[in-house]
């Protein structure tokens, strides 16, 4: 799963980077590569602190559908790797049958994107539920 960041940078400051779909995760480095790698750790313990409290972990939107935000203005962009399987503290190991065709594309589409087989269906599990809930009537 990928994050879209917003990544600022006014002068004599550090890189700012903000995590649109995770209020309130946040994060800063003194080079664009630290403050890439400052946002990974900022959404993985954001996650984790989502998990522990028995939250529901938000899905990302793409980055052009922030893009039109006013907040975002001024801002690029990086796409932040999240591995899912990593998180929550506890793992259990599960056995499921697919036809070896279809795991085949499930490796190289994981490989590809430098995820792994276990976080991309542990991604792709959690958009299929988000996307197919009810909706929460406000």
């Amino acid at each position: 799963m990928f994050y879209p960041a917003a990544l600022h940078k006014d002068p004599n400051t550090a890189y700012g980077v903000t995590i649109p779909d995770l209020p309130g995760c946040f994060s800063a480095g003194d080079t664009i590569e630290e403050a890439i790698a400052n946002a990974t750790e900022a959404i993985e313990c954001h996650i984790e602190s989502l998990l522990i409290d028995g939250d529901e972990i938000p899905m990302p939107a793409t980055i052009e559908n922030h893009q039109q935000e006013l907040d975002y203005a001024g801002a690029f962009w990086a796409l932040i790797p999240v591995d899912l399987s990593k998180l929550s503290g506890s793992t259990k190991r599960v056995n499921i049958s697919m036809p070896e065709r279809i795991l085949g594309k499930i490796d190289a589409f994981a490989e590809n994107r430098g995820e792994t087989r276990s976080g991309l269906l542990a991604a792709a599990a959690l958009e299929y539920i988000h996307a197919h809930s009810p909706q929460e009537v406000a």
